[in-house]
């Protein structure tokens, strides 16, 4: 039974947006107000915001913008950051049960899911999500990338898949501007890719762009974007689709326009959206890619298409799959492998259709890896309420050294470098100073020591 006595303690792992909307939900609940909340936020890497700062594509300020609103949960004092800690390794499961009375899983997806064709495992055969991390910085991932192949294919009709395309049509030059550092800048600089292919197995109606990222292929005046009229094609059920949803239609719209304009002059890049075409087989010499087979497929009334047996090989080197994220299997923890989230019920982790004591989960981990930055608030409130209800019902854990101070004791006796919440305002000055110097807003740091001797000094030598 929780000592109701003192504020309610709830680690929550992972510090992207999903665990910091948690955080802020259970801030904003009655028993923040009645009992008070003491919150930990851990994350492995050493800085916050998860998927803002190593997913979204330098060029989209707008987005990281995000990061505003989530800086004034993190600013509140009942909510302490803890970073550069590995739920696992540094840290584990029953360690987190003996100090808090629930413990909130939002890990999110950091691996591509598979793409069962033959020929995915060819040299040239690139997951999205390892593209993305190196454009994006990430430490764990590899400093250079291989951009030496000039016809290039893009497989998935998503926002990733537009991010990709987008980033590889764009030149070097264009993109020094934002965030990106050093060694992602003089990667794009020697990149080669003049042609970007980008694939869709059904029509325009059935895409999942957003309207203002289909648009954004066109602000940039290296890249022509085009789209064969031939794949303008909708059945009754795109119709349907087209007057249900105001997005789909836009994005319907701004596909038919880029199909029946001019070229663009000037343009030295051409990136191309394909419909209709099913990625059936990667094509290979001496293992390397050579060329990608796909299957013309048709609507068929509902929305769905069916396969007409007309293939074409496409002149490509190169192929990224962007066909959705994986999100991680974590140790102690259930997992479903199939649907890529840990078994749940409304937030609540549930194994052998029992629900495990104050375990819970939110964010692409509970739901999979769909849908925008935003949807996770919904995730989030779901979740907290669960937690609220069960501690109503003294169903929550019952730890053995609930204290704030007793999980820093713990740290420091393993001496792990750990950063905070003040650790990241320093960073940040670090990064944007890196940037003044060059006339940019910010230059990211990559390597985890340095993100770890700009944000916690006085713990390099401990580390």
């Amino acid at each position: 039974m929780t000592d109701q006595s003192r504020p309610l303690r709830v680690a929550i792992v992972g510090a992207g947006p999903a665990g910091i909307y948690a955080a802020d939900a259970l801030m904003k609940s009655d028993t923040a107000k009645d009992r008070g909340v003491s919150i930990d936020l851990y994350e492995r890497m050493p800085a916050p915001f998860g998927l803002i700062r190593y997913g979204v594509a330098p060029d989209h300020p707008r987005i990281k913008g995000i990061i505003t609103a989530l800086h004034k949960v993190l600013d509140k004092p009942q909510v302490r950051l803890l970073g550069n800690i590995d739920y696992g390794t540094d840290i584990t499961l029953d360690e987190l049960k003996s100090h808090y009375d629930a413990v909130v899983f939002s890990t999110g997806a950091t691996d591509d899911r598979a793409l069962d064709i033959p020929g995915i495992d060819l040299d040239r055969s690139y997951g999205a999500a390892q593209f993305v991390a190196w454009y994006d910085g990430h430490p764990d991932f590899p400093r250079e990338w291989p951009l030496e192949q000039e016809k290039v294919a893009v497989i998935g009709v998503g926002n990733v898949a537009l991010d990709v395309a987008r980033v590889l049509a764009k030149t070097g030059d264009e993109l020094l501007p934002t965030e990106i550092p050093a060694n992602v800048y003089e990667g794009l600089k020697s990149n080669k890719a003049v042609e970007v292919h980008v694939f869709g197995r059904r029509g325009p109606a059935q895409a999942k762009f957003t309207p203002l990222e289909l648009k954004e292929l066109d602000h940039s005046p290296n890249i022509e974007v085009v789209v064969s009229p031939e794949d303008i094609d909708y059945d009754e059920g795109s119709a349907v689709a087209r007057r249900g949803s105001k997005i789909t239609d836009q994005v319907a719209t701004i596909i038919e326009n880029y199909a029946m304009r001019e070229p663009k002059e000037g343009a030295i890049h051409k990136l191309f959206l394909h419909f209709f075409e099913s990625p059936i087989e990667i094509l290979g010499e001496n293992g390397e890619v050579v060329g990608l087979r796909t299957e013309r497929t048709q609507l068929d009334g509902t929305g769905n298409v069916k396969p007409t047996g007309k293939h074409t090989d496409w002149d490509v080197t190169a192929v990224y799959r962007a066909v959705g994220y994986l999100s991680d299997n974590l140790p102690h923890i259930p997992f479903d492998s199939q649907a890529g989230v840990i078994p749940n019920e409304a937030g609540r982790i549930f194994d052998d259709g029992s629900h495990l004591t104050g375990l819970y989960a939110t964010g692409w981990i509970k739901r999979g890896p769909v849908g925008l930055i935003g949807h996770t608030k919904g995730d989030a409130n779901e979740t907290v309420e669960c937690i609220i209800e069960d501690m109503g019902n003294g169903a929550l854990l019952d730890p053995a050294n609930p204290s704030e101070d007793a999980i820093i004791e713990l740290l420091e006796s393993k001496n792990i470098p750990f950063t905070t919440w003040d650790g990241w305002y320093r960073l940040d000055e670090h990064e944007r100073a890196l940037g003044a110097a060059e006339g940019r807003e910010r230059v990211k740091v990559v390597e985890r020591e340095d993100m770890i001797a700009a944000s916690e000094p006085h713990k390099v030598q401990k580390a």
